[in-house]
């Protein structure tokens, strides 16, 4: 397969510094809101990198889950990979992908563990069936067949029943990554593409443009 031929001219909008809200996670949920609005599919989705203490590093999709002062938040097994390596190096990076509206969005930050409360909360707002499916994966970990998830998942509602209340798993729960950089990324024509980045600064927020 030849790819070298294979392009898009992107030219849907721009984005310039009177653009930009004074801070970045206003910037942010504007766009979020833009991306729903569009028709975006799960346009919170997004891709979290994190790395061992030695830099190995390792990428994969997961759900936004909130967002506000504090940062980003994401739930997951704790005792995954990407858990063992937040454990061990909290630096992390997120990226929203929004080719639809030719846009993406970059974050760089720190990912702390969120409260039990917190992690209640949300854990009692999901689908049974994904209450139900945390009990059953011990997620990132070698599992013989889809035979045995199968049977781990029929453990779990044999174990719980019909009507019962799930309790989080022990291994499961919740963190809010604290931005240090976003920046947003429009498409533009002859790849001439805008780049604002916020980086943080004392309280506040410096904007610089990046060159494509």
């Amino acid at each position: 397969m030849d790819l070298s031929g294979l392009r898009e001219e992107y030219g849907r909008g721009g984005l310039d510094l009177p653009d930009l809200a004074d801070d970045p996670i206003e910037m942010f949920e504007r766009w979020l809101q833009q991306a729903v609005d569009a028709g975006v599919h799960e346009p919170n989705a997004m891709v979290l990198a994190t790395a061992t203490p030695d830099g190995r590093p390792s990428s994969r999709m997961v759900l936004l889950k909130g967002v506000g002062p504090d940062g980003f938040v994401f739930f997951t097994n704790q005792s995954s990979r990407k858990g063992g390596e937040l454990a061990a190096n909290p630096q992390c990076a997120l990226l929203f992908p929004w080719h639809p509206l030719e846009r993406q969005v970059r974050v760089e930050g720190v990912a702390s563990v969120l409260a039990d409360d917190e992690v209640e909360a949300y854990f009692h707002s999901r689908p049974r069936g994904a209450q139900l499916g945390a009990w059953a994966s011990a997620q990132s970990r070698p599992v013989a067949s889809r035979a045995d998830l199968a049977a781990a998942y029929a453990a779990a509602q044999e174990r719980f029943g019909a009507d019962g209340e799930v309790p989080v798993p022990p291994e499961w729960g919740g963190y809010r990554v604290r931005p240090d950089v976003v920046e947003l990324w429009q498409g533009r024509p002859s790849r001439m593409h805008d780049r604002l980045v916020y980086r943080r600064s004392g309280d506040g927020w410096t904007v610089e443009r990046l060159a494509p």
